[in-house]
């Protein structure tokens, strides 16, 4: 059993590496839409924002800091030129939202659950404890079974003499 967790260990810490982006708890994220936004907008242009292909966790603020002169929408935000406004990314969810500093309209969203404690510990018990089990089963059944076909070697080897 002892293996089996060891290995659920590994496998499990591995995986959680490379979801590392979500391995964290909720935080605030202030992006900045800077001044001339509305009016490279306007011209067919593309603002370069942060916050693209960002990935969220379920309790992270996101904070707009409206620095244009416009005013502007995301979602269900209204920020009016030279303040901010934050929106709670309370639930997971992978969709777009409307918005206005961006040439598209929208702006996609990818919110996650956050990788716990808790998440971390059942993840290595659903890997570990089937696999000891198993791995307990075969150290029972294979030393039987070596057992048993030196017991048919030793009988083919009488019945030869």
């Amino acid at each position: 059993m002892a293996l089996g967790l060891a290995v659920g260990i590994v496998l499990s810490e591995v995986t959680f590496y490379f979801l590392g982006e979500t391995a964290r708890e909720p935080a605030t994220i202030t992006m900045v839409v800077p001044a001339g936004t509305a009016d490279l907008i306007a011209h067919g242009g593309q603002p370069a924002l942060p916050i693209e292909n960002t990935i969220f966790v379920n309790g992270d603020v996101l904070v707009i800091d409206n620095q244009d002169s416009a005013n502007h929408q995301l979602g269900p935000l209204w920020i009016p030129a030279g303040t901010k406004g934050q929106l709670v990314l309370g639930e997971a969810q992978n969709g777009s939202v409307e918005c206005s500093f961006q040439a598209s309209q929208y702006l996609g969203l990818d919110v996650r659950d956050s990788l716990t404690t808790n998440t971390r510990i059942t993840g290595i018990l659903n890997a570990g404890l089937p696999l000891g089990a198993l791995l307990a089963v075969y150290s029972v059944l294979l030393p039987a079974k070596k057992e048993e076909e030196k017991e048919n070697q030793d009988n083919v080897s009488a019945k030869n003499i």
